[in-house]
């Protein structure tokens, strides 16, 4: 196979030569990179990378290729991929395809044989940057990087709308995950609810959820139905759920003021609330509370976090730019988890009410059942309030 070179050019200039895989193109995005040593497949289907181009530390991507099971969207969701290594060799039994073909078939372009370690460093020093990568050779380094600086960013953009489905639809355990949200549908209208109707219902807000997420919650015994992004708190009401679930995403918090009044208003209830990292910062927003971007993020699989008052460490993984202003919430509101790397906030709860979130992302289990519990918790309030509902009603 004949090599092809790829540039990679920075906004304040810096110039990394390399080769070519996935797909021949120019494309612009914002720089972070991800500590995982293993699971790229889910770093590059995590909706929340949508806009991004993705640096992994580890030296060596790409051995295990890309199987079916493992995917956490219908596909990749990162701008680009940069590599130290790519593996062209596939040497696992369950995978279908490399991922240089995989990438390819995509659209999504990659480069190799850079520098990884001063690229990190770089982005460690002077924060998450943007750049332009040319894998066709249409284009000299001085354009990719007046390219890079007149691109306007992710700032203020609503990326949740690329990323959401487009209607509602019931997840079922037994759906091949590969599969979009409309087949779901089409695959489960009425026979999942026929299934388990004696199951609590749980409406989860996509803002650009992870398969895995929705794996964890069913695995609980609960049934639930998936909606978009913009649906209104009437109309999540209104398909009388026992819990509601705000997913993960990409992008700002606070470009999604439709969210955060929705949020508003589902927490006047009493139905249980449980966020994970973009819908940990909604609710926060919701509660009165700002958000602010970070110098370069939290990417990896082992972020530690501690409870408040406890004495072991989780090993959490996470993903995400922004965090929130703890000093802006209410008195009702607790503090429960802190990143113990630099302090930021990585839970909270409603003192008054069954509403909790988490900024980190229980469900990759990177521990790896430390924050499983989390899962057990939300559904153990939602079983609670559909009996006590049920009493009621009885």
């Amino acid at each position: 196979m004949t090599k092809k070179p790829a540039c990679l050019v920075l906004s304040d200039g810096s110039v990394f030569w390399g080769e070519t895989f996935g797909a021949q193109t120019t494309v612009v995005g914002e720089v972070v990179f991800n500590t995982c040593l293993t699971g790229y497949q889910e770093v590059i289907t995590d909706p929340s990378y949508h806009g991004q181009m993705v640096c992994m530390t580890t030296p060596h991507i790409g051995n295990t290729g890309i199987n079916r099971e493992d995917l956490e969207s219908a596909g990749p969701q990162i701008t680009a991929l940069l590599v130290r290594e790519i593996s062209r060799v596939v040497s696992n039994w369950r995978a279908h395809a490399a991922l240089p073909t995989w990438l390819q078939e995509h659209g999504i372009p990659g480069i190799s044989d850079i520098d990884t370690r001063l690229l990190t460093r770089q982005i460690r020093e002077h924060g998450v940057t943007h750049a332009a990568l040319c894998t066709d050779g249409a284009h000299t380094p001085e354009e990719l990087q007046a390219m890079a600086v007149q691109w306007s960013g992710l700032a203020d953009l609503d990326l949740v709308q690329e990323v959401t489905c487009h209607s509602s639809y019931f997840w079922d355990t037994a759906t091949p995950p590969a599969w979009s949200p409309p087949a779901v549908q089409k695959a489960t209208a009425g026979g999942l609810a026929a299934t388990q109707e004696g199951s609590p219902l749980v409406v989860a807000y996509d803002f650009g959820i992870k398969f895995n997420i929705l794996r964890r919650l069913t695995s609980h015994g609960l049934r639930v139905q998936v909606v978009p992004a913009h649906t209104s708190a009437a109309e999540a009401a209104a398909l009388r759920p026992d819990g509601y679930f705000l997913s993960n995403g990409p992008g700002d918090p606070s470009a999604l003021p439709y969210a955060t009044q929705t949020v508003q208003t589902l927490l006047q209830g009493e139905t249980p609330l449980f966020g994970i990292c973009l819908g940990h910062q909604i609710i926060a927003r919701a509660l009165g509370a700002d958000t602010y971007k970070l110098k370069f993020g939290h990417h990896g699989g082992n972020q530690p976090v501690s409870g408040s008052g406890q004495s072991h460490v989780e090993i959490t993984s996470q993903n995400h730019n922004y965090s929130i202003r703890f000093q802006e919430l209410p008195s009702n509101v607790e503090v429960t988890h802190w990143n113990l790397n630099d302090g930021t906030v990585e839970g909270l709860r409603l003192t008054n009410r069954p509403v909790f979130c988490v900024q980190y992302h229980p469900e990759a289990s990177p521990g790896p059942h430390d924050a499983d519990a989390l899962f057990a918790q939300f559904a153990s309030d939602v079983w609670t309030h559909r009996l006590q509902r049920l009493s009621r009603a009885g």
